[in-house]
């Protein structure tokens, strides 16, 4: 088992945290829009919402949330034009390739924590050509409940055989922080990402706030001295 006195490893929620998948996502939504002759949705607006996946899509979009009549078939529909252009605008955030890099370079594994259905997660993240390959992937439907439980992060420590307290999770949502604290992980909270439209990320509870991806970097050296930057 490793050492606990330093982190062991970085666990990242992937939409608006490690890739930038916004552009794609709201595309797809105004590609269905478009097949119900309801006007588009401006990617500024669809942003904040992307973290919350096809609910936050369609509630964007249409107004609907699970439950609604019409939810299903348009969720069904808005993932299928999804799928079909996965990987046209996304992107990873800036700073994220020479985190890994750097990350690598210390010794430190990484890896994705997601809520996207692993049917989704697989083929995006094998179309982006990632420069180091993840530790481990949990996606929504690995475990059996998904964030804001805690299972897909027990699940991931499992995989790389690493204690959550050697770990960090990075997110954009409040739910990330839940997940990662309920873990008993320290968790970051990601600015640069998408970030929701509730509870201010102040709020959430996380040990550090990221204005930039490579800001990870100071927290870990941080935490091997045995302090938490404020």
């Amino acid at each position: 088992m490793p050492d606990l006195t330093s982190p062991q490893a970085v666990l990242f929620d992937l939409d608006g945290t490690f890739a930038d998948t916004a552009p794609d996502m709201a595309a797809a939504l105004n590609r269905l829009l478009a097949r119900y002759d309801r006007p588009p949705v401006p990617l500024k607006q669809a942003r904040c919402h992307v973290s919350s996946g096809s609910r936050g899509m369609l509630a964007v979009g249409f107004g609907l949330m699970p439950g609604d009549p019409d939810y299903e078939l348009l969720r069904t529909q808005y993932l299928d034009l999804y799928a079909a252009d996965i990987h046209c605008d996304t992107c990873l955030f800036p700073g994220i390739s020479d985190l890994l890099e750097a990350l690598d370079a210390q010794g430190i594994c990484w890896g994705i924590v997601t809520n996207k259905p692993g049917w989704l997660t697989d083929p995006l993240l094998e179309a982006m050509a990632l420069p180091i390959r993840p530790a481990c992937v949990v996606s929504g439907d690995t475990a059996p409940r998904a964030k804001p439980h805690p299972d897909p992060l027990f699940h991931a420590c499992g995989m790389i055989d690493r204690d959550p307290k050697a770990c960090w999770y990075v997110g954009d949502d409040h739910r990330d922080i839940l997940a990662g604290r309920a873990a008993g992980m320290r968790t970051l909270a990601a600015l640069y990402g998408y970030l929701g439209v509730e509870l201010h990320p102040r709020d959430w509870g996380a040990d550090g706030l990221l204005e930039h991806p490579l800001e990870v970097l100071r927290f870990l050296d941080a935490d091997a001295l045995n302090g938490i930057p404020g």
